[in-house]
């Protein structure tokens, strides 16, 4: 049985109602009130636990009543639980909303992604030049490698959930991370690739012209827009349900960091036209991620609030 812990400090004023609202609803189990108990903040003292599916609603409950502002709210993920009858009784009455995400956490997920410290544009030039040096030895397992590395989706996601919430700055600050980010590693790997050029350090069947690793990734077609929008819809549902399996097999299919790689190498060695193919290659990419992560984001808050509503409507009450 999926459950969260709540934790939450209520000022005494506030407390009633809080526990008023908690004890009223079938899905809070395990409720503890103490009064006077808590510090820094001073207040009392509230936990609980909230079957998954019906997390969305208890917590759009205490936002309203502003225990997230007059006090403070803490919400935590459980790994284990032994249910009691009363338990299981309530995990049945909430039918198909057992599966329902939390969206608080979900965009907590989404929002920590979107923090972009000095080693998110680390781990971007080294996804980059791990990649060039798959580019010019045609070594697949290193281009896997180096999309492994990849940083670049957190806040490809950040700036969906931005377009999503309407938050312009959120938006901002991940687009502006995404063109700083790629602009030092393709400054970077072409430094690094003139290196190789000028050291003869490229494999020998790169030299003759045979390529199948960069001539998969310079050549957008129809395949990279289908693939592009079935890892955005896959990586906002693997987010969603927490799935980090799902996830990385959206990083290995991302075709970013690649495309960087190769505008570097292409243009070290002269070739333009590759460049050119690699470098829409990754616009593409990121424009589809983005706009196909907005949508998977609202459409999957609208499927789920549809459920909420049909069960309600079957079970004459709350949801």
């Amino acid at each position: 049985m999926d459950v969260i812990h709540v934790r939450a400090v209520s000022p005494p004023d506030l407390t009633d109602r809080v526990e008023e609202f908690l004890a009223g609803d079938p899905y809070v189990l395990n409720l503890i009130v103490s009064r006077g108990a808590a510090r820094s903040p001073d207040g009392d003292s509230v936990a609980c636990d909230v079957l998954t599916g019906a997390a969305n609603e208890v917590l759009r409950g205490l936002r309203e009543l502003r225990l997230d502002v007059d006090g403070s709210l803490v919400v935590e993920p459980v790994d284990m639980t032994f249910p009691g009858r009363a338990s299981e009784d309530a995990s049945r009455r909430l039918g198909p909303l057992t599966g329902a995400p939390v969206w608080e956490q979900v965009e907590a997920r989404i929002r920590s992604e979107g923090r972009y410290a000095p080693s998110f544009y680390l781990y971007l030039v080294a996804a980059g030049l791990i990649g060039s040096v798959g580019i010019v030895t045609n070594s697949q397992i290193l281009i896997v490698g180096a999309m492994v590395v990849g940083p670049e989706y957190g806040a490809i996601v950040s700036v969906a959930l931005g377009i999503d919430r309407r938050d312009g700055q959120m938006a901002r600050r991940g687009l502006e991370a995404l063109f700083k980010g790629f602009l030092l590693t393709i400054t970077v790997t072409f430094l690094f690739s003139l290196l190789i050029r000028g050291f003869g350090f490229e494999s020998q069947a790169f030299t003759r012209g045979l390529r199948p690793v960069s001539d998969l990734i310079n050549t957008p077609n129809f395949f990279s827009f289908a693939v592009a929008a079935l890892a955005g819809v896959v990586g906002i549902v693997s987010l969603t349900e927490a799935r980090t399996s799902a996830l990385l097999g959206v990083f290995i299919s991302v075709t970013t960091i690649p495309a960087a790689a190769a505008v570097s190498v292409s243009t070290a060695f002269g070739s333009w036209s590759e460049a050119w193919g690699s470098l829409v290659q990754l616009l593409v990419n990121i424009a589809v991620l983005i706009a196909v992560g907005a949508l998977a984001l609202r459409s999957q808050r609208a499927i789920w609030r549809r459920v909420g509503r049909r069960h309600a409507a079957r079970s004459g009450g709350r949801a």
